[in-house]
C-alpha cells in the first residue's frame, strides 16, 4: 500500500495491507491507530504486544499459530489510561451475532469459475436492466426457521429469477451488522459479509453460481454512516478516527456516526471497501445509499453542498470504473443536485443510474387516490418526463415502500381486496413502458398483502390462491416482455426511444406510450379510470399492424375478459382500443418499413 496515497484518500488496495492476512506460515495482523497509546492482538486467550511500523501510526504483529476460522480483536489502550476491544475494521469475518470478533478469513481459498460472464459484462444503459431486490435472510427460511447460508440459497434462487424474468439480483447489504431490524444499514463489519448466511468463501460462491447461470449480482453499500457499537470503528483509537469530532454533524438521523469524508485515511477506508466487494467478491455494481446525506450536509440541501465529501464520491467512482471494467454504480439520491449520472471527467458525480424517487412516490400516490379524483391527478404521471433526460434513472418500488405503516405496492392500490389486483396489474405494465431500468423488491410479485418483516419469510403460501398465483405469472409475462423485446430498454437514455401518444385524456384518465429501439416498436395504452372506455382512438406514427403480447385483464390472470375477445383493432390506420377498468393493453407495432423490407 502506498502510504502517502492512504493518507490523502486515494487507495483503493488499503485491505491488503491492514487486517488479518492468513498463510501457511500464520497469521499477520494490521491495523491503523494514530491515536492509541498502545494495541495488542487477542488470540486464544492470550494478550499479545503489537509494534508500531512505518511512522507510527501502524501497528503489526505476526503470529504463526494464528490460522483460518481463529478468533481475535484488538485490544487498543487510549491516552486517557483506559483500554477497548475492537474487532478489525478491516476484517474479513466475524462471530455471528450477538458475538462480535473477528474471525480470521483466507480470501484466495476460492477459484472463480466466471471469466466468461465478467469478460461481457455491462452497465446494461442499453439492455434490459430488471432487478430483484433481496433481504438475504427473509426471501426463504428453513423449516425451523434458520437462515440459510449463502451457497445454499443460490440454487432455489437461480431457478426463481429464471422462472419469473429477472436477470439481476439486489442483495440489502450483507456487511456485518448487530441489529437484524437495520436491515444491514448499521455496520460494524465493513469488510466483513455477515456471518448470519455463512463465510466469505460461501458468498464467493454464491455470486459465482448466479454469474454461470446469466445472473448479475448488485450489492447494497452503506458509505454515510456506521453502527455506534462501542467495539467497532466509533472512537475506533480513543479519538474521533472515522467520525466527525462534533456532535452537530457527527451524528446522523438515525443514530448513527455520520463517516468524516474529508479525512483522507477514511475516504482509503471506503473506497477500498467498495472495490473490495467488486474485486474479491465479483459484484458487479454497488447501489450506495443515501448520497443525499453526502452531497449536502446531513442531506439538507439549505445546510449547503458537502464540497470534501462531493470531491471524495467523484474520486472513489472514477477509480472504481477504472479498476473493475463494466461495473455498474447506483445512486439512491432524493435532491434535484444535477450531474449525478454525467461522468467525472465531465464534471459529474460519475454514477450510471440514480434511483427515481421523485417517479415512485408521484405513480404510488396517484394509485393511491380514488377513481374519481385521478382525473384531477392526472399529470402525476406525466410529470416524470418532465425531468426525465436530466438523469439516466432507475425505477425503484423498493423495501422502503413496504415497511413501517406504508403498506405494500399491491395494498396501496385504491379500493377494496378485489380491485386492488387489476390497478396492480396495470401499474407494472406502465412501469415497463415508462423509460428507466427496473427494481422490485421481493414479494412485489405474488401481490403481497403483508408489510415486509425481516425476521420471517415471505408469504409463498399465497400462491396456493388462484388470484395471487396469477399475479405472479402476470409479472413473470411482462418481466419475459421486458428482456425479450429491445424496444422498452436500448433506447432509455436516447429522447427518440420514448413518445406520448396521448397524455391529454384528463376526463377519463387514458394514457398511451410508444417506445422504440433496435428497429422495433411497442405500445401500451392504459386505462386508469373505475370505468370501461370503449372507441378509443389513438394514432401511431408508422403503424402497419399489431399485435398484442399482454393484456392486463385477461381472465388467464384473474381479469374479466377472455383472451379470444378482440381488445384492439384498426380503424382508419389508427388504434382503436376496447379497455377495461384499470387495464393496460401493451402491443408490438409492424411498421410499414418493416413490411417493405
Amino acid at each position: 500500500m502506498n502510504m502517502y496515497e492512504f493518507y490523502v484518500g486515494q487507495v483503493f488496495d488499503a485491505y491488503e495491507y491492514l487486517g488479518a492476512h492468513v498463510s501457511e506460515a500464520g497469521t499477520m495482523f494490521r491495523t491503523f491507530a494514530p491515536g492509541a497509546k498502545g494495541i495488542c492482538v487477542l488470540h486464544k486467550g492470550r494478550e499479545i504486544p503489537m509494534q508500531r511500523v512505518y511512522d507510527g501510526n501502524f501497528y503489526e504483529l505476526f503470529l504463526a499459530d494464528a490460522a483460518e476460522g481463529d478468533l481475535y480483536e484488538y485490544r487498543i489502550y487510549t491516552q486517557n489510561g483506559g483500554y477497548t476491544d475492537h474487532c478489525d475494521p478491516y476484517g474479513f469475518g466475524m462471530e455471528v451475532r450477538p458475538e462480535h470478533k473477528s474471525v480470521i478469513r483466507n480470501l484466495y481459498q476460492y477459484e472463480f469459475q466466471d471469466a466468461e460472464w465478467l469478460a461481457q459484462r455491462t452497465n446494461c444503459l442499453d439492455r434490459p436492466l430488471n432487478i430483484y431486490e433481496l433481504h438475504m435472510g427473509s426471501w426463504r427460511r428453513k423449516e425451523d426457521g434458520e437462515w440459510y447460508h449463502y451457497d445454499e440459497l443460490a440454487e432455489p434462487l437461480i431457478a426463481y429469477l429464471k422462472e419469473s424474468g429477472y436477470n439481476y439480483v439486489e442483495l440489502l447489504p450483507i456487511s456485518e451488522h448487530p441489529c437484524d431490524e437495520s436491515w444491514g444499514y448499521q455496520n460494524t463489519g465493513f469488510f466483513a459479509p455477515t456471518s448470519r448466511y455463512g463465510s466469505a468463501k460461501e458468498l464467493m460462491h454464491f455470486i459465482d453460481l448466479l454469474h454461470q447461470n446469466g445472473i448479475g449480482v448488485i450489492v447494497d453499500f452503506v458509505l454515510v454512516h456506521f453502527a455506534v457499537d462501542a467495539y467497532a470503528l466509533a472512537h475506533y483509537d480513543g479519538t474521533a478516527l472515522y467520525e466527525y469530532p462534533h456532535h452537530d454533524v457527527g451524528v446522523s438521523e438515525w443514530g448513527s456516526y455520520n463517516f468524516m469524508h474529508s479525512r483522507g485515511e477514511v475516504r482509503s477506508f471506503l473506497q477500498s471497501c467498495a472495490n473490495y466487494w467488486l474485486r474479491e467478491f465479483h459484484f458487479d455494481g454497488i447501489r450506495m445509499d443515501a448520497i443525499s446525506r453526502i452531497i449536502y450536509w446531513q442531506g439538507e440541501e439549505r445546510r449547503g453542498e458537502n464540497k470534501n465529501a462531493i470531491d471524495f464520491l467523484r474520486v472513489m467512482n472514477g477509480g472504481l470504473k477504472v479498476r473493475n471494467p463494466g461495473c455498474m454504480l447506483i445512486a439512491e439520491d432524493s435532491t434535484n443536485y444535477p450531474g449525478v449520472t454525467k461522468e467525472v471527467s465531465r464534471g459529474g458525480l460519475g454514477f450510471d443510474y440514480k434511483w427515481d424517487l421523485g417517479w415512485m412516490h408521484d405513480t404510488l400516490e396517484y394509485f393511491q387516490s380514488l377513481p374519481e379524483q385521478r382525473m384531477e391527478r392526472y399529470h402525476k404521471l406525466t410529470f416524470s418526463m418532465m425531468y426525465y433526460w436530466n438523469e439516466c434513472y432507475l425505477l425503484p418500488l423498493s423495501h422502503d415502500e413496504v415497511v413501517h405503516g406504508k403498506a405494500t405496492i399491491l395494498q396501496k392500490m385504491s379500493g377494496e381486496y378485489e380491485m386492488k389486483f387489476p390497478q396492480g396489474r396495470a401499474l407494472y405494465m406502465y412501469m415497463m413502458m415508462h423509460p428507466g431500468k427496473k427494481l422490485n423488491f421481493m414479494g412485489n410479485e405474488i401481490g403481497q398483502l403483508r408489510e415486509w418483516d425481516e425476521r420471517r419469510q415471505q408469504d409463498w403460501e399465497l400462491r396456493k390462491y388462484p388470484v395471487h398465483d396469477s399475479f405472479y405469472h402476470y409479472m413473470a409475462k411482462l418481466n419475459e416482455i421486458y428482456l425479450k423485446h429491445p424496444a422498452l430498454s436500448a433506447r432509455d437514455y436516447a429522447e427518440d426511444g420514448f413518445l406520448w401518444l396521448d397524455c391529454h385524456q384528463e376526463s377519463r384518465c387514458l394514457y398511451a406510450i410508444l417506445r422504440r429501439g433496435e428497429g422495433e416498436m411497442v405500445a401500451a395504452v392504459f386505462n386508469f379510470g373505475g370505468e370501461k372506455q370503449c372507441g378509443y382512438a389513438v394514432e401511431i406514427p408508422g403503424m402497419k399492424g399489431f399485435a398484442v403480447e399482454l393484456y392486463s385483464d385477461w381472465e388467464c390472470y384473474s381479469g374479466k375478459t377472455a383472451e379470444d375477445v378482440e381488445v384492439c383493432r384498426v380503424e382508419d390506420g389508427r388504434l382503436v382500443c376496447d379497455l377495461a377498468a384499470f387495464s393496460g393493453v401493451l402491443l408490438l407495432v409492424e411498421t410499414k418499413e418493416e413490411i417493405e423490407g
